[in-house]
């Protein structure tokens, strides 16, 4: 008799939010993301999944763009072939405005193993819409700049500007919030309905 065939079992991922000494004058947040009882950090289709919700639900509705510093050009192409608009953001840096889930997904499946960046804040001008408009909101020819000299520590020079500059590293299971904005709180807030719909755990240590 052939043994029946067991449903495959997927250990329980658990997302860390902690607070993150990044120096005096920068105020952070690691959000740090892994199986359960596991040090390595969780990778793969169920973690891309749970960054996925996640980074909408953290910018909830403000005006943010996706910002790319290295391998540009395969960043330029992939938005070409698939109807990413984008935008060229000083001179070693690009920005993707506003990607509807679709897109952020397939960016964020295609760049798993690169480093990368987003960043929001309200819209300055009551009853901006979202989109191309809005993100003229974010076009910062300061940040810019930094981000293209700097890299993801360009941001640590503008935060305050924004409700958040996050830096995203999925290859190591991580994402940096760099915020004087949002609490660790109000981050578990934001996160733990679409982290829990997606069967994973959240932690904020007392």
């Amino acid at each position: 008799m052939d043994s029946p065939v067991l449903p495959e079992l997927h250990p329980q991922l658990r997302l860390l939010i902690e607070p993150l000494n990044l120096g005096a004058d920068v105020r952070a947040i690691s959000l740090d993301l892994a199986e359960e009882g596991a040090e390595s950090p969780a990778v793969g289709p169920e973690a891309l999944a749970i960054w996925t919700a996640a980074v909408p639900a953290l910018v909830a509705g403000e005006s943010w763009t996706l910002d790319f510093v290295s391998h540009l050009n395969r960043v330029r192409e992939f938005c070409r072939a698939n109807n990413i608009p984008w935008r060229d953001a000083g001179t070693r840096s690009m920005a993707i405005p506003h990607p509807n889930a679709e897109q952020l997904e397939a960016l964020f499946v295609h760049f798993e193993t690169e480093t990368f960046g987003f960043r929001a804040r309200k819209a300055q001008a009551q009853g901006t819409a979202v989109g191309a408009d809005a993100s003229k909101e974010l076009e910062d020819a300061e940040l810019e700049s930094e981000l293209s000299k700097r890299g993801m520590h360009g941001y640590q020079s503008a935060f305050t500007r924004y409700t958040i500059c996050a830096i995203c590293d999925f290859e190591n299971g991580s994402i940096v919030l760099i915020t004087d904005k949002l609490s660790s709180g109000e981050v578990l807030r934001r996160l733990r309905p679409v982290v829990t719909a997606l069967g994973a755990r959240v932690e904020r240590p007392e």
